[in-house]
């Protein structure tokens, strides 16, 4: 029997080149200019002024909220399909999220619904580009702009994606990205924040490093430097961004790798009755961070085919479920299930398959076999 994992990295002897360099210069291991190097690189690719590396998306998030002055008595919307993280770093500051309902075709906040959720609370919009597809973010952004929000992209998902030649990440006021394990390309752990506002990008450099400024490399340096506001340790060190280099000049070719199993996949799945395979219509550009199909036959059906193919081999997995749902946010604002039945409707029937660039044809082949067992015994 085969073991398909969900995931699996990308990578070549460039990454150890590179994290190999940085290691044997004997110095600049923490902070360095790799880290530089790196944040004008994404900046560039997604057309933005200014970019700011830190050591997670959760940590990108939350300097972002710090900047933006969040604070208690605060509302920010976001979806409850989402890593825990997106709500959390909201939490992180005194505010409250409050949760939109989201629509099928992207996994992402309906705009039909979100005007209702706005209050004279509201300070921002934070939507999420859910497995490597945008939402539906231009009419967020006319939304948010009519009622003088801010617009968050978190986009920790979906490095690559675009509407057309928009990628995502260049339509809001700011955006974050993750380089964790799981995602497109990765650093291990690692985030990064893009922004026009000059301001912003200021004080995201604070904040990431304890609130000092950054005049001069810290531990090369022999000056006093000064701290100006409260910060913390965010940074994303040299050896790292050095690997978030060399796997950043492959993400087109990890990206089209990607998307020719996913039309693979596709093809093949889109023939059984009971399964939608994703797929989203030009301009959008799906980058495929997930695999995530929906089963029509609901919950019962999509967990039993879930425990099917997890005891074939194929590590299968719910990715993100409701985040209203859980103890933390049930017990701390009270919320309850019911409370937005698109959402729990759609966090019910959708699974995630395994998906990679290195997944070959043989292991698809083999998926495409298990799922049509399942269907012929239902």
């Amino acid at each position: 029997m085969p073991n398909i994992p969900l995931f699996k990295t990308y990578t070549d002897a460039d990454d150890i080149k590179a994290v190999s360099e940085v290691i044997k210069s004997g110095m600049n291991w923490a902070i360095g200019p790799k880290v530089q190097e790196l944040e004008k690189m994404v900046a560039k690719y997604i057309g933005r002024k200014y970019a700011v590396a830190v050591n997670s998306g959760t940590s990108a998030l939350h300097a972002l909220m710090i900047a933006y002055g969040f604070g208690p008595g605060d509302e920010v919307i976001v979806p409850s399909d989402t890593f825990v993280a997106t709500a959390n770093a909201v939490v992180m500051v005194g505010a409250k999220p409050v949760f939109a309902e989201i629509e099928e075709k992207h996994f992402g906040i309906d705009p039909a619904l979100l005007e209702k959720k706005i209050t004279k609370k509201t300070k921002a919009i934070m939507p999420v580009h859910y497995g490597g597809c945008a939402c539906q973010i231009e009419a967020i952004k006319k939304i948010a702009k009519k009622h003088k929000l801010l617009l968050i992209e978190d986009a920790a998902q979906s490095l690559g994606a675009k509407i057309g030649n928009k990628k995502a990440g260049s339509f809001g006021d700011s955006a974050v990205f993750s380089f964790c394990g799981s995602k497109v390309i990765t650093t291990g752990e690692g985030g990064m924040v893009v922004t026009d506002n000059k301001d912003i990008f200021e004080k995201l450099k604070l904040i990431r490093s304890h609130g000092r400024l950054e005049t001069e490399n810290y531990f090369s340096s022999t000056k006093y430097m000064d701290y100006v506001m409260l910060g913390y340790n965010f940074r994303m060190s040299n050896i790292t961004a050095a690997l978030g280099i060399a796997q950043f000049k492959k993400l087109g070719k990890v990206i089209a790798m990607r998307r020719k199993n996913v039309q693979y996949l596709n093809k093949k799945l889109s023939a059984i009755d009971g399964v939608v395979v994703p797929e989203v219509p030009s301009p959008y550009f799906h980058m495929y961070q997930t695999y995530t199909i929906i089963l029509t036959g609901g919950k019962t059906v999509r967990d039993a085919l879930k425990k099917h193919v997890n005891a074939n081999g194929i590590f299968a997995k719910v990715y993100y479920d409701s985040v209203h749902l859980t103890s933390f946010y049930q017990e701390t604002f009270g919320y309850k299930k019911g409370d937005l039945p698109a959402t729990e409707a759609i966090c019910d029937k959708v699974l995630s398959l395994p998906m990679y660039p290195d997944l070959t044809k043989k292991e698809m082949d083999y998926m495409v076999a298990q799922v049509k067992s399942f269907f012929k015994n239902v």
